[in-house]
């Protein structure tokens, strides 16, 4: 049995061993904020660490398409390059989505008196975006949230499943809460 399984059920304390667990919950704001807390206490217990992240999309390709106008009434100096001003407002706009996304998990983490910080990243693809962080900050295990049916054909292209194939690191998808998967349900029939 894996350390990830015996301390998930219980059956063993986090300080028998002697590496301090890194946890990476991924969320993009949908995630219920409680189970999450729940595990990654379990997971880290006194010592290890949490970080939460999401992944931001920018819509450059539309500031692309505004620089590329061969009319543009602000500056028509830009010859269809980004400006400093936009590479500022982008930064501004991943860390205030970011902060706003990844807040209630973080709060709750500190709440609950663990160690935790938050990582925004930009991007298009949250597969390789969160495979690339959970390689650099070398986490034991990603814990994301379900937000689809996990056993049917499409769930094998969801984002957890790719994570799962392409970060090469263990990951837990947590299930909607109750109410959330009755309102998917129904919706289906």
């Amino acid at each position: 049995m894996s350390r990830l399984v015996a301390v998930a059920r219980g059956l063993v304390n986090v300080s028998h061993y002697n590496s301090v667990m890194h946890v990476l919950i991924a969320t993009t704001g949908v995630l219920s904020p409680e189970p999450a807390i729940r595990f990654a206490a379990r997971l880290v217990g006194d010592e290890g660490r949490v970080t939460v992240t999401t992944v931001v999309e920018v819509p450059r390709s539309f500031l692309n398409q505004l620089r590329s106008e061969s009319w543009h009434p602000l500056d028509e100096t830009t010859d269809g390059q980004l400006l400093a001003t936009d590479e500022a407002t982008i930064a501004r706009y991943v860390d205030e989505r970011g902060a706003r996304l990844t807040e209630p998990v973080v709060q709750g983490l500190r709440a609950a008196g663990l160690d935790a910080e938050a990582v925004f990243t930009e991007g298009e693809d949250p597969v390789l975006a969160i495979s690339t962080l959970a390689a650099k900050i070398d986490a034991d295990v990603v814990v994301l949230g379900a937000t689809r049916q996990l056993f049917d054909q499409s769930a094998w292209e969801s984002v957890s499943a790719r994570i799962m194939i392409e970060s090469g690191k263990p990951v837990l998808v947590l299930p909607p809460e109750r109410k959330e998967r009755q309102a998917d349900d129904q919706e289906q029939i």
